[in-house]
């Protein structure tokens, strides 16, 4: 009997790309097969933790004296259920682990923290024990699946990953599930709370109140014109302080030269991109939101022509060197036809102890070969970026002399500057790839100036100016702000919130769920706090909203990762913080401010018994797990000449029918009265029925 290994994936395109490399070509339902190899895949998630009810019928509704709600604490403990949208490939993998001639696992999920939770949970929600390898790989091409499948991993080597991926998933049901529940409840509407996302959007609220409550203030300032340059003098608060050294300056006629400081300036080439800084440069220059650069990345990470994305690395392995400068040659043929230096600084983008479970995202060997105008626009864009970079970041520095001027005119001092280029180093590379991006502001050229020169002046004038308030935030500068957000010392690896692979699905998720919006033209987009995202951050505590504190449990999870801090302790401090903010807020003081008031109640909710209370759009049952509502903008009742009215909603809640009259048939356009009948579906959600007086049946 052949016996096989059951390699799983993250998705079917890289279990295709991943079979064809190891000869497993016969296509079979759900998975592909041959040359002793099974290769299947997960859809994603298949396993998710199962909802608050499965632990008590109780929490089917969300009340305040349920809470906290910690499965740890039940006798099942953590429970995990199939996800009901891929229960079939479910099915196919639990009957491969199952078959006897399978003899090994290898785990081929994304080689990152998500990806191994997803392949472990379906091999022990399967309840498999057959021996299992880790392939771990940072790139999709043919060459580097071989190499992989060369070098398979004892999975007990990411033993710590999956730790740490537990903790990630159960610490952010344990404070969403509560959070969520808790400030519904006190405040009588849906509010959506969650460990990053609430952190996330007070930083966006915090950024809007500092615009709003900006006080602009005027400044003025002396410029004077002399033969070949200007010179301007420091601000000024009042304009009359302004006139008074201009009309210094008209009587003096001349400015000497009191100072001449020469500074010689050197910028570094940017380093390779991690996925961050990809993601903010390509919002930045393509205005792509953090959201379309991930998906774009990951699309040419599939097409073999870019490596593993998800990385918060910016460098590359030492055992590279060697192979760069070819690498790099090959990819900077597709873009333009000079030639490169012949002193690549490759040192410089080498270092294996700054790389963690990937390195830096580079083009791969295999992107040389491709056609550029092939691709979708938004994977040409990515690419070039990508590109542009790997070859930016081993070209040689931007140097450049800073001269600045000071002159003496009148009872104040002027300044002039100028920068003088020596050598354009990586960002002529730069300028070769990226043609439309703004090209450096040019500086006036200062002539040959001793100290002790006098210059006649020629013309003054006053310029007004004011003081301005702080930009909104852009995707650019919300991921640089997540990504620094913590006020932590130098040393720790990961002091921000969220992490790479996170990042981009939180601000899109703070957009669907109307707590911020995107304002502005098509490339720049800003991030706007919404009266409901301000409103949740008024309501909350600080401690859900501190990015500190966020920022410390992503470093343990890190650590945990490591092996160098225990993941019951990092759940510990979860739970002890979830447990203390339920006993600490039991009222919804203040948010009568900001938040909606309680509608009028207008009866009892037919299909549960909670309270119907008006809305701004209807009239909606006070339990939030039930569906019954009565629209404003009633589709119904529109459609026979009848508006929904106050008096219609609360008969139909009460009653359960309300007789009209004077209803209008959309067919004939005769007038009539009938009952109009109100039933609830299974899940509360409303149906109407139209009844007749026997003398008036149409």
């Amino acid at each position: 009997m052949t016996k096989h290994k059951l390699v799983i994936a993250e998705k079917p395109s890289v279990a295709q790309s991943i079979a064809k490399v190891i000869g497993a070509n016969k296509h079979c339902d759900g998975y592909l097969e041959g040359n002793g190899y099974i290769v299947s895949w997960c859809l994603g998630h298949l396993i998710e933790l199962a909802p608050p009810d499965f632990y008590n019928e109780i929490y089917a509704r969300w009340r305040y004296e349920d809470l906290p709600i910690l499965p740890q604490t039940t006798d099942q403990g953590w429970t995990y259920q199939v996800s009901k949208s891929t229960r079939k490939q479910f099915s196919v993998l639990q009957k491969l682990m199952k078959d006897s001639t399978v003899d090994s696992i290898c785990l081929a999920t994304d080689a990152a923290r998500e990806g191994e939770l997803i392949g472990r949970l379906v091999y022990h929600q399967c309840h498999c024990t057959k021996p299992m390898e880790r392939l771990w790989i940072s790139s999709m091409e043919d060459d580097a699946i071989r190499e992989g499948f060369r070098n398979l991993k004892p999975s007990s080597e990411y033993d710590a990953l999956y730790e740490a991926a537990l903790c990630r998933e159960r610490a952010d049901w344990i404070v969403g599930i509560n959070a969520t529940r808790l400030f519904s409840c006190l405040h009588g509407q849906t509010l959506q709370v969650g460990r990053v996302m609430t952190p996330t959007l007070a930083m966006v609220v915090l950024r809007d109140a500092e615009i709003t409550g900006f006080h602009s203030e005027p400044f003025y300032t002396v410029e004077i014109q002399l033969d070949d340059f200007s010179a301007v003098s420091e601000k000024m608060k009042s304009r009359e302080e302004a006139e008074q050294l201009l009309d210094q300056c008209r009587r003096k006629h001349s400015a000497r030269v009191v100072e001449i400081e020469k500074r010689q300036k050197i910028e570094h080439a940017p380093a390779l991109y991690d996925l961050t800084s990809l993601q903010r440069e390509a919002n930045r220059i393509f205005g792509f939101t953090a959201q379309q650069t991930l998906d774009y990345a990951q699309s040419l990470y599939e097409k073999k022509l870019i490596t593993y994305p998800r990385t918060d690395s910016r460098y590359l392995t030492e055992d590279m060197y060697e192979l760069l400068p070819d690498w790099i040659e090959g990819v900077s043929e597709l873009f333009h036809e000079t030639g490169l230096s012949n002193d690549l600084k490759v040192r410089q983008v080498t270092n294996s102890s700054k790389v963690t479970d990937h390195h830096a995202i580079i083009p791969t060997r295999s992107f040389k070969r491709i056609v550029l105008n092939e691709l979708p626009f938004g994977e040409q864009q990515i690419c070039t970026l990508i590109a542009a970079r790997f070859e930016v970041a081993v070209s040689d520095d931007y140097k450049y002399k800073e001269t600045t001027l000071t002159l003496e005119c009148g009872s104040a001092n002027f300044s002039s500057k100028c920068v003088e280029v020596d050598q354009e180093g990586w960002k002529a590379i730069q300028k070769m790839y990226l043609k439309k991006e703004k090209a450096d502001k040019e500086l006036a050229v200062l002539p040959d100036i001793d100290e002790g020169d006098v210059f006649p002046v020629r013309n003054c004038l006053i310029k007004e100016g004011k003081t301005t308030p702080p930009k909104h935030y852009t995707e650019d500068s919300l991921l640089s702000a997540m990504e620094n957000a913590a006020d932590v010392s130098a040393d720790v690896e990961r002091k921000g919130i969220g992490t790479p692979a996170t990042r981009a699905g939180i601000i899109e998720k703070l957009v669907q769920k109307g707590y911020i919006s995107r304002k502005g033209d098509k490339k720049t987009k800003y991030l706007i706090a919404t009266e409901k995202g301000t409103a949740l951050i008024t309501v909350v505590p600080e401690q859900i909203q501190s990015a500190s504190m966020t920022a410390d449990w992503e470093e343990k999870l890190l650590k945990i990762e490591r092996g160098s801090y225990r993941s019951s302790d990092f759940m510990d401090e979860i739970t002890e913080m979830v447990s203390g903010l339920v006993k600490e807020c039991h009222s919804g003081k203040g948010s009568e401010i900001l938040l909606p008031q309680k509608g009028k109640s207008i009866g009892n909710c037919p299909a549960c018994g909670s309270e119907v209370v008006e809305r701004n759009k209807g009239w909606f049952c006070s339990n939030q797990e039930c569906h019954f509502m009565i629209w404003k903008e009633n589709h119904y009742f529109r459609k026979i000449g009848r508006g929904m009215t106050p008096q219609i909603a609360e008969q139909l809640v009460k009653k359960g029918k309300v007789f009209l009259s004077g209803c209008v048939s959309a067919r004939t356009g005769k007038f009539y009265d009938a009952t109009v009948v109100m039933h609830t579906k299974s899940d509360g959600s409303p149906t109407y029925e139209m009844r007749f007086p026997d003398s008036k049946q149409m």
